[in-house]
């Protein structure tokens, strides 16, 4: 993805953020923790950015938001290692193009909501992070069990001299 249309998915981000999938409220019914007791973060939707990305092998974009320590941390830089408390959360939707403009990647269909959640001492075992992910609109969660993190962590080895984190904070002119 080139700086115009990185430029172009974080706009969109800022403009339509009302459009993420929300969490429940009083009344409705919970949306189901993750095998290994994750919760689905409260309020996320209203997190602010962190990043954007976009993956060319199964044609999703991203946007990366974090919790009030994440932002914190990634304006400051002290992202290597994230502290914790830190929480990172990934909307994922499939990329669609845009009828009245075409050379536009838009979000289509909504594919999931991944977390990680800095803890090193609880997450030891993965690097210090607690994985979640909830499939589709309706919230599912994923794995059959906690062995699911093996998968998560399992991926994000290739980054282990990043604290095991694939995203870079975008970075904004002062």
């Amino acid at each position: 993805m080139n700086i115009k249309s990185n430029t172009i998915l974080l706009a969109w981000c800022c403009a339509f953020s009302t459009l993420l999938p929300h969490t429940v409220t009083a009344g409705d019914s919970p949306v189901p923790p993750v095998p290994n007791g994750i919760t689905l973060p409260e309020g996320y939707q209203d997190w602010p950015v962190i990043a954007s990305s976009h993956r060319i092998d199964n044609n999703t974009s991203r946007v990366i938001l974090g919790n009030a320590i994440a932002i914190e941390a990634a304006r400051a830089g002290n992202t290597n290692p994230w502290p914790d408390g830190a929480i990172l959360g990934k909307m994922v939707w499939k990329d669609a193009t845009l009828k009245a403009w075409e050379k536009a990647v838009v979000p289509g269909a909504f594919v999931h909501a991944e977390f990680m959640v800095k803890d090193a001492n609880k997450w030891a075992a993965t690097g210090g992070w607690g994985f979640a992910r909830w499939k589709g609109m309706d919230q599912t969660p994923y794995g059959k069990d906690a062995s699911f993190v093996q998968e998560c962590f399992g991926c994000h080895t290739p980054v282990k001299d990043n604290d095991y984190v694939f995203t870079h904070p975008a970075k904004f002119p002062r």
